[in-house]
């Protein structure tokens, strides 16, 4: 078996053993109150150690003093550490001139508290639950107006982020709203988060914003994509929307070259509602030879198919993939590879349940700006492991070449 090594070495092992028998030491309190000993006095040394520096020669090595500079004792400071308040000197120079990098002037926490409590906030922790934290983990109390307030340093981000320039064109946008229970006025009220994520020329996906409104409407989302619009975006190939009413005309009003995909998978949940329990799985598979068609014109042949053996049974369910056709038919345009990229709405719906992940804990934001902070935050964790760019790229660009022209080809 190996030999336990200690970091300190055999020294510094010895007599952090003697420190800690000289200081009876029994208890986890003892312990912390041990550390904090400890950390004030490893803060000390270091401070004393730039003064030195700065200074060029060690306390009363004379022999060595090229300055007319000297020390000029300590001024008590008492700062904000991760096991709690600690009280420090500050050491000083006659001339004024020194100034420590370790703690700063007008630095009073030297914790990164403040790094701490937006990280458990991030991960849906309640404001009760981030006080209670850091009281047991570092002897801080932190009430609900410290939490609001450094969490508030967020909003000027959240502003620069939501109203960045975009690029001129994108190959690819999938548009969907996520609902959360938000107080307005000591009234719960409903509020939906506008999502919308681009992929642009290079392949690469990003979060182009998340906006609050009302409940999810079309007229929302014509202003939400005017603002595409006043933020540089020029062009749109293909849009994947769900089910909602009104959706394509809001896009073609902003963007009326932009071919819309209705989501496969939405579709198939809304006709399905109408069938049996029994006869669903039947249905859906008969839905499959559709929708999986190699060609439109196969895929219409299906449809007939599905029409003869259901139409009278469930009328509804079939007449809706007929009335939607030319929104689910969009995708047999393409190759394979924009296929499979464009005929679900699954990567925005992914990126919700990374959303519902966090927020589920909270039964209602207290209010939009509360609401907006998580959001971001969580947007900003899962968009930087976004780094790869979209498999079979090279593929999926050469067809959209061909498929639109000038529009791709001026900006490759």
């Amino acid at each position: 078996m190996a030999k336990r090594t200690s970091p300190l070495g055999e020294e510094g092992s010895k007599k952090l053993r003697e420190a800690i028998k000289e200081c009876n030491i029994k208890t986890m309190d003892d312990i912390h109150n041990f550390v904090k000993m400890l950390t004030a006095e490893a803060i000390q040394v270091a401070l004393d150690a730039e003064l030195e520096n700065e200074l060029g020669y060690s306390k009363y090595d004379y022999k060595n003093k090229h300055t007319d500079n000297c020390r000029n004792g300590y001024s008590t400071k008492r700062v904000q550490g991760s096991m709690g308040e600690v009280d420090i000197n500050i050491p000083r120079d006659r001339n004024g001139e020194f100034e420590p990098e370790l703690v700063k002037k007008h630095q009073t926490d030297i914790s990164s508290i403040e790094d701490k409590i937006i990280f458990l906030y991030s991960q849906g922790v309640s404001t009760r639950d981030i006080q209670k934290t850091m009281n047991e983990m570092y002897g801080i109390d932190v009430d609900d107006g410290r939490v609001s307030k450094i969490t508030d340093k967020l909003l000027p981000l959240i502003r620069e982020w939501q109203e960045r320039p975009l690029q001129s064109v994108y190959v690819h946008l999938v548009l969907d709203a996520v609902h959360y229970s938000v107080r307005d006025n000591g009234t719960v009220i409903k509020k939906a988060a506008y999502v919308i994520i681009g992929k642009d020329l290079e392949g690469q996906k990003d979060v182009l914003g998340i906006w609050l409104g009302a409940n999810e409407s079309s007229k929302y989302w014509l202003a939400v994509l005017n603002g595409l619009k006043n933020r540089g975006v020029k062009d749109v190939l293909i849009a994947s929307v769900d089910g909602l009413s009104g959706f394509s005309e809001a896009i073609s009003a902003a963007f009326p070259d932009t071919e819309v995909q209705r989501c496969i998978v939405h579709q198939i949940r809304s006709s399905t509602k109408y069938v049996s329990y029994r006869n669903r799985k039947e249905f859906i598979n008969d839905l499959k030879a559709v929708y999986k068609a190699p060609t439109e014109e196969i895929a219409l042949c299906a449809m007939d198919d599905l029409e003869k053996k259901w139409e009278k049974k469930y009328p509804i369910a079939v007449r809706s993939w007929r009335n939607n056709w030319n929104e689910l038919s969009v995708m047999f345009k393409y190759s394979p590879e924009i296929r499979k990229m464009i005929y679900t709405t699954n990567s925005i719906e992914n990126f919700n349940r990374q959303l519902r992940k966090v927020t589920k804990t909270k039964s209602a934001f207290v209010s939009d700006d509360a609401l907006m902070k998580m959001l971001y935050l969580v947007t900003m964790q899962v968009t930087e492991k976004w780094t790869q760019q979209i498999r079979d790229w090279p593929a999926i660009m050469d067809n959209l070449v061909i498929h639109f022209g000038d529009r791709v080809k001026l900006l490759c």
